[in-house]
């Protein structure tokens, strides 16, 4: 996988002042690991510890002098090291303190700095990128030149409208837009506590070539893509401190600095609206988020992201003027006309191999404007071909998009004329 050279160039620090981050740390992470290990290599413990030989070794140096840690033997021509019974005491004592032991963290001034650096406001946007990732979706182009704007702003974007418009679908593929890459930092040592930043869940590790020769207390990721839905609570916004492990997590936005931030079905969490939006009014005003250590100290963080809210609820009930304000671009998205709604089937019947009919798509337009009530949501095709090849399925025939297959689809997802107007199931 091709990257940019601007995004690859992380060299490795060749000494421990050069990490930036305190030499009773690294020592106190060393001797931690070496504990847990059992016995390594200093070459494997520099691998373990993201940090170059030449750093591990002082730290070895510096903790045998202390009778923490001793050679244990040789092993393929290399010394294996492990902890003495003072070593292993001092290490009990650490573990009580924070049980982190992985690689070691990178200083809060870099972390800043390079986050600054990897801005997703620099990317740039050409209307090609944007409809290269919105291509497996029907757009007008009007609300692709929104996206567009919207995606350039680098700032936030408020998607709502009906349900079943594609909101979600849409929030979704803003991803795709991004095709370069970023440094996300594994920890982050601020005022000597561990924040972890790196979550092999929700970040996408790319191939790297230069690698080995690159600070290995960084992962080079695509650029972070991060969803919360109807489980996002105040609390996930700010730094979690697990009262076992002692050391942080970092919050959702963190995480998804350099990258997007999806708030899905805004307004169905389960803290109030305006408790939430009250919490983003500075981040998405000053670009700058504010986090608070267990003592108190509160640290100031960069909110260099852009974020995606989608909701079908009314925004101007969501929220007041303030906020609206500072939201700086809004989409509506609108019910299909039939000319989409049909683009939408013939996609649709390529990929799971129908035929594609004309006449069956006009017939069920009539169906769902007429008889049932129903707009044309860009959800249906998808669920109504999903039905067809269920029950196709079920009685082991062949799937055909038919004019009883349709009618049997309709009839298992919507709800009977008269007892409500929606399907049983939408997508928002």
């Amino acid at each position: 996988m091709e990257t940019k050279a601007s995004h690859t160039e992380n060299p490795m620090p060749q000494s421990i002042e050069a990490t930036g981050v305190p030499r009773n740390l690294l020592e106190d992470l060393a001797l931690k690991t070496l504990y847990l290990h059992g016995e390594l290599r200093l070459t494997e413990l520099a691998t373990h510890m993201g940090l170059s030989f030449g750093i591990v070794h002082d730290l070895f140096e510096s903790l045998r002098k202390e009778e923490f840690l001793e050679v244990k033997g040789m092993k393929e021509g290399a010394q294996r090291v492990t902890t003495t019974f003072r070593g292993k005491t001092h290490a009990l004592e650490l573990l009580s303190l924070s049980q982190y032991a992985g690689p070691a963290p990178v200083s809060f001034t870099d972390y800043v700095d390079r986050v600054q650096a990897q801005s997703v406001r620099s990317f740039e946007v050409k209307p090609e990128r944007l409809r290269k990732a919105f291509e497996h979706l029907v757009l007008s182009a009007e609300i692709l030149d929104q996206l567009g704007t919207a995606v350039v702003s680098g700032t936030s974007i408020f998607l709502y409208g009906p349900t079943g418009t594609g909101k979600t679908s849409i929030a979704e593929a803003v991803p795709r837009i991004y095709h370069d890459f970023a440094w996300v930092p594994y920890a982050v040592e601020a005022d000597g506590q561990i924040i972890t930043v790196y979550d092999p869940v929700l970040h996408e590790k790319v191939d790297h070539s230069a690698e080995k020769e690159s600070d290995g207390r960084w992962v080079l990721c695509l650029r972070p893509r991060v969803v919360a839905g109807g489980e996002l609570t105040i609390e996930m916004l700010d730094l979690q401190l697990n009262p076992i492990t002692k050391y942080y997590s970092a919050p959702l936005q963190m995480k998804a600095n350099n990258g997007i931030l999806i708030v899905d079905d805004f307004g169905r969490q389960r803290v109030g609206p305006q408790e939430l939006l009250n919490r983003w009014i500075v981040p998405l005003d000053q670009r700058i988020d504010y986090l608070t250590l267990a003592g108190g100290r509160k640290l100031e963080i960069p909110f260099e992201l852009f974020v995606v809210f989608a909701t079908n609820l009314d925004p101007g009930l969501l929220a007041d003027e303030a906020f609206l304000r500072r939201i700086r671009n809004k989409i509506k998205l609108e019910i299909m006309v039939p000319e989409q709604f049909h683009e939408v089937f013939r996609r649709l019947c390529t990929r799971f191999k129908l035929a594609y009919d004309p006449l069956v798509v006009n017939n069920l337009i009539e169906m769902l404007t007429k008889e049932l009530k129903q707009p044309l949501r860009p959800c249906y095709p998808l669920d109504i071909i999903q039905q067809i090849l269920w029950s196709a399925q079920y009685k082991g025939k062949d799937p055909r998009l038919d004019q009883e297959s349709v009618a049997r689809a309709c009839r298992n997802y919507f709800l009977a004329v008269g007892t409500s107007s929606g399907a049983q199931t939408s997508n928002a």
